[in-house]
């Protein structure tokens, strides 16, 4: 078994390899995915969204489920050289990410469910730039981690 001080590698490399495919993800859904649901039409759209939730969860309930749990032994274990500071704010944006999905994303999606409705849908489209903007900072932050390899 791998000793604490050898976990910070293997931790690195999940938060590259989580965070990097949320963040491009997440500005696909921010500048396509989101702005395109307008599109679809009423009558289509209750099934649409339905397939479109239950298939992005596929992708992003891993990788965010791996990337929180990384980032938070990041914390206790981390690479020397490496500052509290930066894990805790590593760990931040990953609250700020979550937060974001389940306060303001996950209620808008609920309201969708139901079909179209146009108040929701924006209000999707603007809450959503805050996990957009936490994910590319944790981005950099994570790429800025990778001399630590």
């Amino acid at each position: 078994p791998m000793s604490p001080a050898e976990l910070h590698r293997p931790l690195l490399l999940i938060q590259l390899a989580t965070t990097l495919p949320l963040c491009g993800l997440i500005w696909l859904i921010q500048l396509v995915h989101y702005p395109l649901l307008a599109e679809v039409g009423t009558e289509s759209f209750p099934g649409y969204h339905a397939s479109h939730s239950a298939r992005i969860s596929l992708i992003v309930v891993p990788l965010m489920l791996l990337e929180l749990a990384s980032a938070g032994l990041l914390l206790t274990m981390r690479p020397p050289g490496l500052p509290i500071w930066q894990a805790a704010s590593g760990m931040a944006l990953v609250t700020l990410v979550w937060g974001s999905t389940f306060f303001l994303q996950v209620p808008m999606h609920s309201r969708l469910a139901g079909g179209f409705d146009q108040a929701a849908w924006a209000s999707l489209v603007t809450g959503n730039w805050f996990r957009t903007f936490g994910w590319t900072l944790r981005g950099g932050l994570v790429l800025w981690w990778t001399r630590f390899l």
